[in-house]
């Protein structure tokens, strides 16, 4: 069964092609046959009621050379899709959430969405994290310095972070009486007006932040260790962080079980577990990666995986 999948991306001819995780996505698609097309944010909108794309057919090739062809745009319903990649990397602004409001109208008229629209806006990456707290280091969401002082002197080794960073942006490692401590909380919740999340330092951290993906409520039986360098605390790979793929641990696999009901339920076909040690620290709904570094290691065809589970879920559209 050909399908019509359309992607919502960043613009295709600046991504790493050596490492993106959408391209590889794409791939898989074509070669199981599909049609492709292509579209960014601005390029969707609303009619009368009516969801649209001024979208873009979409060739893709594996080369690092020439990776893509795109033919002429044209404006097509939503409806007209069966699947939609929703691939948008962060920030997650207002722009992101009007556009998960387009795509919940195409979902509305039987268009899988990939993850689901509602669900997008619903489950912040770190906020979302805390509806598993039995899999989670003490943590602490709040705009109150006060509240956030105190609970780094408790736990006298904290991660602190904003809700709404990526790539490891953002992030600092406070210890009880560190001199910088008032700066930071101030600078991450704005003088107190928006919350931030702390977390007790994990140590396991010099082993690597490791990256679960999971389709479809299961994960796939690999990893990605992002290992932190020299004197570095994040192991984000835009942080510098060395990828290292690894077989998941019981403990890895107990996590993703803890979690994958919930994903099942909300929609979130493809998502990434962070966890550190033993303990989850944040859940990747938006656009998440990894999936390169994996299959180099393994072959074990993640994008082929997740195409299948797309075919299934539209076969039972119909």
């Amino acid at each position: 069964m050909s399908l019509n999948i359309a992607v919502v991306m960043d613009p295709i001819e600046r991504i790493n092609i050596k490492k993106d995780s959408t391209i590889a996505m794409l791939w898989a698609a074509a070669a199981s046959g599909h049609h492709l097309w292509y579209m960014e944010q601005p390029d969707l909108f609303v009619r009368d009621g009516d969801a649209f794309g001024d979208m873009a057919p979409l060739h893709v090739f594996e080369s690092t050379e020439k990776w893509f062809e795109k033919g002429g745009r044209e404006t097509r319903k939503l409806a007209d899709m069966d699947v939609i990649l929703m691939r948008k990397d962060p920030p997650f602004d207002m722009n992101f959430i009007y556009t998960t409001y387009i795509l919940e109208k195409a979902e509305a008229d039987g268009v899988v969405v990939v993850n689901k629209p509602q669900s997008l806006r619903d489950c912040n990456e770190k906020f979302f994290a805390t509806l598993f707290p039995h899999c989670m280091v003490p943590t602490l969401i709040s705009g109150d310095m006060k509240k956030l002082r105190a609970f780094v002197h408790e736990q006298q080794d904290a991660i602190v972070k904003p809700l709404d960073g990526m790539g490891g942006s953002g992030i600092f490692r406070l210890t009880a009486g560190g001199p910088n401590i008032g700066a930071v909380l101030e600078t991450l919740t704005g003088n107190g007006n928006h919350p931030a999340m702390a977390q007790r330092y994990i140590p396991e951290i010099t082993d690597g932040d490791k990256r679960i993906l999971m389709i479809d409520g299961e994960p796939i039986p690999y990893t990605l260790a992002r290992i932190p360098q020299g004197d570095e605390v994040r192991g984000n790979l835009a942080a510098g962080g060395i990828g290292e793929p690894r077989l998941l641990t019981p403990k890895d696999r107990w996590l993703a079980q803890q979690v994958g009901p919930e994903l099942k339920k909300r929609g979130l076909i493809f998502v990434g577990l962070d966890v550190i040690g033993e303990y989850i620290t944040e859940i990747n709904v938006t656009s998440p990666t990894c999936i390169r570094e994996i299959d180099a290691q393994y072959g074990y065809g993640i994008a082929e995986r997740l195409m299948q589970t797309l075919e299934r879920k539209v076969a039972a559209r119909v």
